[in-house]
């Protein structure tokens, strides 16, 4: 994706950007890509959008969404690595803080409950006064952050109809406390879940992006296989005519 013009993108994307769209700022929203198996045979979960979205409907995703007000405040019995802390600072926009950088993990860790029915967490009790997070108290899940890396960000371009700054964590599978028996999430915004490998999942019809975050995590699979968590993160936003990709 990086250095594709800004038609290149309209092409891959069957979306006309506007020479000159209005603005709109990204929201705040983060995503989970959730990791099984071993080197050479990994695994991850993504799921269709339902057709009645304004936005992407039909793609295939990683569950995720956008920041509520009160992620931050969850409570939980750790806290970031250091490392995954730092580089969510690092180039946060508006006043980089604490409460927020835990607050895009707890996004994440939310919407894949939300989304495909997994609680990412170890088991124990658990009390929140919000009632996003009543199904973790009901499962016996306490979310944790420690173990969860930083593989990505990325901006959407100007002239969509919704526009998100997020930023893509992984785990793997020796996260997840508890499993929905029904096999996905209640929003029901996510269809067909799968377990896919890399190359099944580069074969379903995808966003760009998607893709192309495909590709740089299993790159850092083959070569950190532990995800450490200062590894350099890639960051993918329009700069002009065309897109960049810088390091975290």
């Amino acid at each position: 994706m990086e250095n594709m013009t800004r038609a290149q993108i309209d092409k891959a994307t069957k979306h006309k950007i506007a020479d000159k769209p209005q603005y709109i700022r990204p929201k705040e929203a983060a995503t989970l890509i959730l990791i099984d198996g071993k080197p050479g045979q990994y695994s991850i979960v993504m799921g269709r959008r339902h057709m009645r979205h304004k936005f992407m409907p039909g793609l295939f995703v990683f569950p995720g969404g956008r920041v509520d007000k009160t992620d931050g405040s969850v409570p939980t019995p750790d806290a970031l690595h250091p490392e995954v802390e730092n580089k969510l600072l690092c180039k946060m926009k508006g006043r980089p803080t604490s409460r927020r950088a835990r607050a895009l993990a707890l996004a994440a860790i939310r919407e894949t409950y939300e989304e495909a029915g997994l609680f990412v967490g170890g088991k124990g009790a658990f009390s929140s006064k919000y009632d996003d997070w009543a199904a973790f108290s009901e499962n016996g899940v306490t979310p944790q952050l420690k173990n969860l890396r930083l593989v990505a960000r990325a901006i959407t371009p100007p002239g969509r109809s919704r526009r998100f700054d997020t930023w893509f964590f992984a785990a793997f599978t020796s996260e997840i406390g508890a499993r929905l028996p029904e096999g996905t999430g209640p929003s029901g915004e996510l269809e067909d879940l799968h377990w896919l490998s890399f190359d099944a999942a580069r074969k379903l019809e995808l966003p760009s992006i998607t893709k192309t975050i495909i590709d740089e995590l299993q790159t850092r699979l083959d070569q950190d296989p532990h995800l450490s968590p200062d590894s350099s993160v890639p960051f993918y936003y329009l700069r002009g005519d065309k897109f960049q990709r810088d390091l975290i």
